[in-house]
């Protein structure tokens, strides 16, 4: 695994999985949030996001993480690993609705610099809809991959296949 993508609905723990699987495996760690965010949660343009995913996709190593569908199709030539979390959408729900109360008014660590943490019942439908509008997309460009495809459905599947160094505390619940 040295080209791994880490996709899932918001709220299933990508970024966190991201940084812990980049310090374990030394691969550079990319959050796509950070690449279409500019401050005070402007989008970036299309074309400025491409070029710097471009640019990320021919080095020899990475993690990324993101579902930015768009660009999904993209980013699989280039990968030899796909993470799939395939949490439940009340647990994806929950785990976001506890990180605004976390990090209300404050940046996340793979967010992009000025775009604090906020509640927005418009990324909360995306969450509650993404089986129905999303999942289809992602599913149709998996199809085919021809790399690793590790599909995890529970924190505990995924402590299970990347186990923490210190297990007295599992990250990913």
């Amino acid at each position: 695994m040295k080209r791994i993508l880490i996709i899932g609905c918001s709220g299933a723990g990508k970024s966190s999985l991201a940084r812990e699987l980049g310090a374990r495996l030394n691969l550079p760690v990319h959050h796509l949030d950070r690449l279409w965010w500019l401050p005070g949660w402007v989008e970036n343009s299309r074309e400025n996001f491409d070029v710097k995913l471009a640019e990320i996709l021919k080095t020899d190593q990475w993690v990324l993480d993101g579902n930015y569908v768009r660009t999904l199709p993209e980013r699989l030539k280039y990968a030899d690993t796909v993470i799939f979390l395939d949490y439940s959408r009340t647990r994806c729900l929950f785990r976001v609705l506890k990180r605004s109360v976390r990090y209300h008014g404050k940046v996340r660590p793979d967010m992009a610099e000025g775009c604090p943490e906020r509640f927005d019942w418009e990324f909360l439908c995306y969450i509650w809809n993404f089986d129905r509008d999303m999942r289809p997309r992602v599913e149709a460009a998996l199809n085919g991959f021809p790399g690793q495809i590790v599909r995890l459905k529970t924190p505990q599947e995924t402590a299970a296949f990347f186990p923490k160094k210190n297990t007295s505390r599992q990250s990913f619940s």
